[in-house]
């Protein structure tokens, strides 16, 4: 990469992340592209160079988002592959994807807004992109090792990430995320049981 290309992608990182943090703790209609200039220390010609409008550059925030909770959770089940049994780890997963639901970023960017500012058919995309090769593999794994039902993995993760998504949706826009997240939980875990032979 040439030292102008870096410093370009330097200055789009560094605008992703100024949003992100006023995004997180503002929601998309609290802050304008000023803001983000401001806040990032930069024009808004640079802003306009990277990204079409504020939209586009919430999109950025919420892929970049997506992309490090799914590296998250991977690189935790990544760890705890060798410790557990195979059909566990879609459990613990699922855990790790529950508990990120009540991070301020997750909640607000993710789970409350990009919903409605990206549209559902967007923000799926997205979910799917990140999560669906992730949940394939750890459903191969299981099923490999006889810990689940031997089935076509493809449309079983698409469903399970679809209950996820409900789960997140109940967690995000409920009055108390915390409790719904321990609500969501059993229902969630009664789904992953029937999956076993």
């Amino acid at each position: 990469m040439s030292v102008r290309e870096e410093r370009s992608e330097a200055t789009r990182a560094q605008l992703i992340a100024t949003a992100a943090e006023l995004f997180a703790a503002r929601g998309y209609a609290g802050v304008g592209t000023e803001d983000v200039v401001r806040g990032a220390g930069l024009t808004r010609g640079a802003l306009y160079h990277h990204f079409a409008d504020k939209r586009e550059l919430f999109a950025a925030v919420h892929e970049r988002l997506e992309q490090e909770l799914i590296t998250a959770i991977g690189n935790r089940l990544a760890e705890r592959s060798g410790d557990i049994d195979p059909g566990e780890l879609l459990v613990f997963g699922m855990h790790a994807f529950l508990d990120a639901c009540l991070e301020p970023a997750v909640l607000r960017i993710t789970l409350q807004d990009a919903p409605t500012v990206l549209g559902w058919p967007r923000w799926r995309e997205v979910s799917e992109r990140y999560g669906l090769g992730l949940t394939i593999s750890v459903l191969q794994t299981a099923m490999d090792a006889g810990a689940l039902r031997r089935q076509d993995p493809r449309p079983l993760a698409h469903l399970i990430l679809a209950a996820l998504a409900e789960a997140a949706q109940l967690i995000a826009h409920a009055p108390d995320p915390v409790t719904a997240r321990a609500e969501v939980e059993p229902a969630l875990l009664s789904l992953l049981a029937g999956l076993r032979p």
